[in-house]
Protein backbone atom coordinates (compact mmCIF):
# COMPACT_ATOMS: atom_id res chain seq x y z
CA UNK A 1 0.00 0.00 0.00
CA UNK A 2 1.34 3.43 -0.97
CA UNK A 3 1.75 6.45 1.26
CA UNK A 4 -0.84 8.22 -0.89
CA UNK A 5 -3.41 5.64 0.19
CA UNK A 6 -2.52 6.15 3.84
CA UNK A 7 -2.81 9.92 3.43
CA UNK A 8 -6.21 9.53 1.77
CA UNK A 9 -7.45 7.26 4.55
CA UNK A 10 -6.16 9.75 7.10
CA UNK A 11 -8.11 12.52 5.38
CA UNK A 12 -11.22 10.30 5.35
CA UNK A 13 -10.85 9.82 9.09
CA UNK A 14 -10.36 13.55 9.64
CA UNK A 15 -13.56 14.34 7.70
CA UNK A 16 -15.66 11.86 9.68
CA UNK A 17 -14.05 12.93 12.94
CA UNK A 18 -14.96 16.59 12.39
CA UNK A 19 -18.50 15.63 11.38
CA UNK A 20 -18.77 13.54 14.54
CA UNK A 21 -17.56 16.50 16.60
CA UNK A 22 -20.35 18.66 15.18
CA UNK A 23 -22.87 16.21 16.57
CA UNK A 24 -21.09 15.54 19.86
CA UNK A 25 -20.34 19.19 20.73
CA UNK A 26 -23.93 20.04 21.63
CA UNK A 27 -24.40 16.76 23.47
CA UNK A 28 -21.23 17.40 25.49
CA UNK A 29 -22.37 20.87 26.57
CA UNK A 30 -25.84 19.61 27.50
CA UNK A 31 -24.37 16.80 29.58
CA UNK A 32 -21.87 19.09 31.28
CA UNK A 33 -24.50 21.70 32.13
CA UNK A 34 -27.59 19.59 32.84
CA UNK A 35 -26.19 16.13 33.54
CA UNK A 36 -28.40 14.63 30.82
CA UNK A 37 -27.05 12.10 28.35
CA UNK A 38 -29.56 13.15 25.71
CA UNK A 39 -30.25 10.04 23.63
CA UNK A 40 -32.67 12.04 21.46
CA UNK A 41 -29.68 14.05 20.20
CA UNK A 42 -28.94 11.31 17.64
CA UNK A 43 -32.53 11.49 16.42
CA UNK A 44 -32.17 15.25 15.85
CA UNK A 45 -29.14 14.48 13.66
CA UNK A 46 -31.23 12.06 11.60
CA UNK A 47 -34.14 14.52 11.45
CA UNK A 48 -31.82 17.16 10.00
CA UNK A 49 -30.95 14.82 7.12
CA UNK A 50 -34.60 14.11 6.32
CA UNK A 51 -35.53 17.80 6.46
CA UNK A 52 -32.64 18.43 4.07
CA UNK A 53 -34.12 15.92 1.63
CA UNK A 54 -37.52 17.60 1.87
CA UNK A 55 -36.20 21.12 1.27
CA UNK A 56 -33.97 19.99 -1.61
CA UNK A 57 -36.87 17.99 -3.09
CA UNK A 58 -39.23 20.98 -2.93
CA UNK A 59 -36.88 23.82 -3.84
CA UNK A 60 -33.81 22.19 -5.39
CA UNK A 61 -31.56 24.22 -3.06
CA UNK A 62 -29.17 22.47 -0.68
CA UNK A 63 -28.10 25.82 0.75
CA UNK A 64 -31.68 26.63 1.71
CA UNK A 65 -31.85 23.28 3.52
CA UNK A 66 -28.65 24.24 5.36
CA UNK A 67 -30.36 27.45 6.51
CA UNK A 68 -33.81 26.04 7.34
CA UNK A 69 -33.31 22.65 9.01
CA UNK A 70 -31.06 23.63 11.98
CA UNK A 71 -33.39 26.39 13.34
CA UNK A 72 -36.41 24.08 13.01
CA UNK A 73 -34.75 21.25 14.92
CA UNK A 74 -33.24 23.72 17.38
CA UNK A 75 -36.75 25.03 18.09
CA UNK A 76 -37.95 21.46 18.62
CA UNK A 77 -35.09 20.90 21.04
CA UNK A 78 -36.04 24.02 23.01
CA UNK A 79 -39.64 22.79 23.28
CA UNK A 80 -38.40 19.43 24.56
CA UNK A 81 -36.24 21.11 27.21
CA UNK A 82 -38.86 23.64 28.30
CA UNK A 83 -41.99 21.49 28.45
CA UNK A 84 -40.66 17.97 29.03
CA UNK A 85 -37.20 17.81 30.57
CA UNK A 86 -37.68 20.76 32.89
CA UNK A 87 -40.91 19.29 34.26
CA UNK A 88 -39.29 16.03 35.32
CA UNK A 89 -35.96 17.48 36.45
CA UNK A 90 -36.95 17.17 40.10
CA UNK A 91 -37.33 13.39 39.74
CA UNK A 92 -33.66 12.89 38.88
CA UNK A 93 -31.43 12.26 35.88
CA UNK A 94 -32.59 8.66 35.46
CA UNK A 95 -36.06 9.89 34.48
CA UNK A 96 -34.56 12.44 32.09
CA UNK A 97 -32.48 9.72 30.46
CA UNK A 98 -35.55 7.51 30.06
CA UNK A 99 -37.48 10.43 28.57
CA UNK A 100 -34.82 11.17 25.95
CA UNK A 101 -34.57 7.45 25.19
CA UNK A 102 -38.31 7.41 24.52
CA UNK A 103 -38.06 10.59 22.46
CA UNK A 104 -35.41 8.95 20.30
CA UNK A 105 -37.83 6.20 19.33
CA UNK A 106 -40.75 8.61 18.95
CA UNK A 107 -38.79 10.79 16.52
CA UNK A 108 -37.56 7.70 14.65
CA UNK A 109 -41.05 6.27 14.26
CA UNK A 110 -42.50 9.67 13.28
CA UNK A 111 -39.77 9.96 10.66
CA UNK A 112 -40.66 6.50 9.36
CA UNK A 113 -44.35 7.45 9.23
CA UNK A 114 -43.70 10.71 7.31
CA UNK A 115 -40.85 9.74 4.97
CA UNK A 116 -41.12 5.95 4.82
CA UNK A 117 -38.53 3.25 5.41
CA UNK A 118 -36.50 3.66 2.25
CA UNK A 119 -33.18 5.44 1.92
CA UNK A 120 -33.63 8.88 0.38
CA UNK A 121 -30.99 10.20 -1.99
CA UNK A 122 -29.97 13.79 -1.27
CA UNK A 123 -28.08 15.22 -4.27
CA UNK A 124 -24.91 17.19 -3.72
CA UNK A 125 -24.95 20.85 -4.75
CA UNK A 126 -23.47 21.12 -8.27
CA UNK A 127 -20.63 23.35 -7.08
CA UNK A 128 -19.42 20.60 -4.72
CA UNK A 129 -20.02 17.53 -6.87
CA UNK A 130 -16.58 17.20 -8.47
CA UNK A 131 -13.15 16.07 -7.38
CA UNK A 132 -9.75 17.70 -7.01
CA UNK A 133 -6.26 16.23 -7.56
CA UNK A 134 -4.78 14.74 -4.40
CA UNK A 135 -1.44 12.90 -4.25
CA UNK A 136 -1.76 11.50 -7.74
CA UNK A 137 -5.44 10.64 -7.41
CA UNK A 138 -8.78 12.39 -7.04
CA UNK A 139 -10.51 13.45 -3.82
CA UNK A 140 -14.21 14.44 -3.60
CA UNK A 141 -14.78 18.15 -3.16
CA UNK A 142 -17.77 17.48 -0.93
CA UNK A 143 -15.65 15.70 1.66
CA UNK A 144 -13.39 18.75 1.78
CA UNK A 145 -16.49 20.90 2.19
CA UNK A 146 -17.50 18.80 5.23
CA UNK A 147 -14.03 19.23 6.68
CA UNK A 148 -13.95 22.97 6.00
CA UNK A 149 -17.37 23.86 7.38
CA UNK A 150 -16.86 21.63 10.43
CA UNK A 151 -13.53 23.32 11.15
CA UNK A 152 -15.10 26.78 10.77
CA UNK A 153 -17.91 25.93 13.17
CA UNK A 154 -15.42 24.44 15.62
CA UNK A 155 -13.36 27.64 15.47
CA UNK A 156 -16.49 29.77 15.86
CA UNK A 157 -17.55 27.79 18.93
CA UNK A 158 -14.10 28.21 20.46
CA UNK A 159 -14.18 31.98 19.94
CA UNK A 160 -17.75 32.24 21.25
CA UNK A 161 -17.05 30.18 24.37
CA UNK A 162 -13.68 31.75 25.20
CA UNK A 163 -14.09 35.37 24.10
CA UNK A 164 -17.73 36.35 24.67
CA UNK A 165 -19.78 37.02 27.81
CA UNK A 166 -22.33 34.38 26.81
CA UNK A 167 -19.54 31.86 26.39
CA UNK A 168 -18.15 32.68 29.84
CA UNK A 169 -21.62 32.20 31.36
CA UNK A 170 -22.03 28.86 29.59
CA UNK A 171 -18.62 27.59 30.74
CA UNK A 172 -19.30 28.79 34.26
CA UNK A 173 -22.67 27.08 34.30
CA UNK A 174 -21.05 23.84 33.17
CA UNK A 175 -18.55 24.14 36.03
CA UNK A 176 -20.93 25.24 38.81
CA UNK A 177 -24.54 25.95 37.91
CA UNK A 178 -25.60 26.68 41.51
CA UNK A 179 -22.97 29.38 41.98
CA UNK A 180 -23.86 31.00 38.65
CA UNK A 181 -27.53 30.99 39.63
CA UNK A 182 -26.67 32.58 42.99
CA UNK A 183 -24.95 35.41 41.12
CA UNK A 184 -28.24 36.31 39.43
CA UNK A 185 -27.83 34.56 36.09
CA UNK A 186 -30.98 32.95 34.68
CA UNK A 187 -29.55 29.43 34.41
CA UNK A 188 -32.81 27.86 33.11
CA UNK A 189 -32.67 30.29 30.18
CA UNK A 190 -29.02 29.40 29.59
CA UNK A 191 -29.89 25.69 29.64
CA UNK A 192 -32.72 26.31 27.20
CA UNK A 193 -30.40 28.12 24.80
CA UNK A 194 -27.66 25.49 25.05
CA UNK A 195 -30.10 22.63 24.53
CA UNK A 196 -31.63 24.34 21.50
CA UNK A 197 -28.22 25.23 20.06
CA UNK A 198 -26.99 21.68 20.58
CA UNK A 199 -30.04 20.31 18.77
CA UNK A 200 -29.49 22.76 15.92
CA UNK A 201 -25.84 21.68 15.64
CA UNK A 202 -26.93 18.05 15.42
CA UNK A 203 -29.38 18.92 12.65
CA UNK A 204 -26.70 20.95 10.85
CA UNK A 205 -24.44 17.91 10.91
CA UNK A 206 -27.35 15.84 9.56
CA UNK A 207 -27.87 18.24 6.66
CA UNK A 208 -24.16 18.20 5.84
CA UNK A 209 -23.99 14.41 6.11
CA UNK A 210 -27.13 13.79 4.01
CA UNK A 211 -25.49 13.94 0.54
CA UNK A 212 -22.53 12.01 1.94
CA UNK A 213 -24.30 9.05 3.61
CA UNK A 214 -27.91 9.66 2.41
CA UNK A 215 -30.97 10.02 4.65
CA UNK A 216 -31.67 6.70 6.31
CA UNK A 217 -33.48 5.55 9.45
CA UNK A 218 -30.34 3.81 10.69
CA UNK A 219 -28.44 7.13 10.86
CA UNK A 220 -29.51 7.83 14.43
CA UNK A 221 -28.59 4.43 15.82
CA UNK A 222 -25.30 4.41 13.92
CA UNK A 223 -24.14 7.80 15.23
CA UNK A 224 -25.42 7.10 18.75
CA UNK A 225 -22.78 4.44 19.39
CA UNK A 226 -19.98 6.74 18.28
CA UNK A 227 -21.39 9.61 20.35
CA UNK A 228 -21.40 7.48 23.48
CA UNK A 229 -17.77 6.48 22.89
CA UNK A 230 -16.74 10.10 22.24
CA UNK A 231 -18.35 11.35 25.46
CA UNK A 232 -16.69 8.62 27.54
CA UNK A 233 -13.23 9.01 25.99
CA UNK A 234 -13.19 12.81 25.87
CA UNK A 235 -14.59 13.32 29.35
CA UNK A 236 -18.06 14.38 30.43
CA UNK A 237 -18.65 18.04 29.60
CA UNK A 238 -15.28 18.69 27.88
CA UNK A 239 -15.46 20.19 24.38
CA UNK A 240 -11.72 19.79 23.88
CA UNK A 241 -12.05 16.16 24.89
CA UNK A 242 -14.97 15.71 22.49
CA UNK A 243 -12.88 17.17 19.64
CA UNK A 244 -9.87 14.96 20.34
CA UNK A 245 -12.00 11.84 20.87
CA UNK A 246 -13.97 12.49 17.66
CA UNK A 247 -10.76 12.74 15.64
CA UNK A 248 -9.43 9.58 17.26
CA UNK A 249 -12.61 7.66 16.47
CA UNK A 250 -12.60 8.96 12.89
CA UNK A 251 -9.03 7.79 12.30
CA UNK A 252 -9.57 4.46 14.06
CA UNK A 253 -12.57 3.69 11.87
CA UNK A 254 -10.83 4.81 8.69
CA UNK A 255 -7.66 2.78 9.19
CA UNK A 256 -9.54 -0.08 10.85
CA UNK A 257 -11.59 -0.54 7.68
CA UNK A 258 -8.37 -0.43 5.63
CA UNK A 259 -6.40 -2.95 7.71
CA UNK A 260 -8.95 -5.09 9.58
CA UNK A 261 -12.38 -4.55 8.00
CA UNK A 262 -14.02 -7.36 10.02
CA UNK A 263 -12.96 -5.74 13.32
CA UNK A 264 -13.13 -2.05 12.45
CA UNK A 265 -15.83 -1.27 15.03
CA UNK A 266 -13.95 -3.13 17.77
CA UNK A 267 -11.03 -0.72 17.95
CA UNK A 268 -13.02 2.22 19.28
CA UNK A 269 -14.42 0.08 22.09
CA UNK A 270 -10.93 -1.16 22.89
CA UNK A 271 -9.78 2.46 23.06
CA UNK A 272 -12.71 3.33 25.32
CA UNK A 273 -11.88 0.41 27.61
CA UNK A 274 -8.23 1.49 27.80
CA UNK A 275 -9.20 5.07 28.66
CA UNK A 276 -11.63 3.90 31.35
CA UNK A 277 -8.92 1.74 32.91
CA UNK A 278 -6.19 4.40 32.85
CA UNK A 279 -8.31 7.53 33.33
CA UNK A 280 -11.93 6.76 34.31
CA UNK A 281 -13.03 10.42 34.07
CA UNK A 282 -11.95 10.61 30.42
CA UNK A 283 -9.05 12.43 28.77
CA UNK A 284 -10.16 15.91 29.82
CA UNK A 285 -12.89 15.15 32.34
CA UNK A 286 -12.70 16.22 35.97
CA UNK A 287 -12.70 13.76 38.83
CA UNK A 288 -16.04 13.50 40.57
Amino acid sequence: MSWALYATQGLHGLVYGMLLFLVSAGLTLVFGMMGILNIAHAAFYMLGAYLAWTVVHLTGSFWLALAVAPPLVGGLGMLVERFLLRRIHAFGHAYELLLTFGLFYMVSETTRWIWGSYTLQVPMPPALAGSVPFLGGQYPVYRLFILGISALICLGMAVALLRTRVGIIIRSTVSDAQMVSALGINTPLVSLGVFGSGSALAALAGVIAAPFVQADLSMGVGILVDLFVVIVIGGFGSLLGALLASLMIGELQSFGILWFPEFAMVFEFLLMAAVLILRPQGLFGEKG
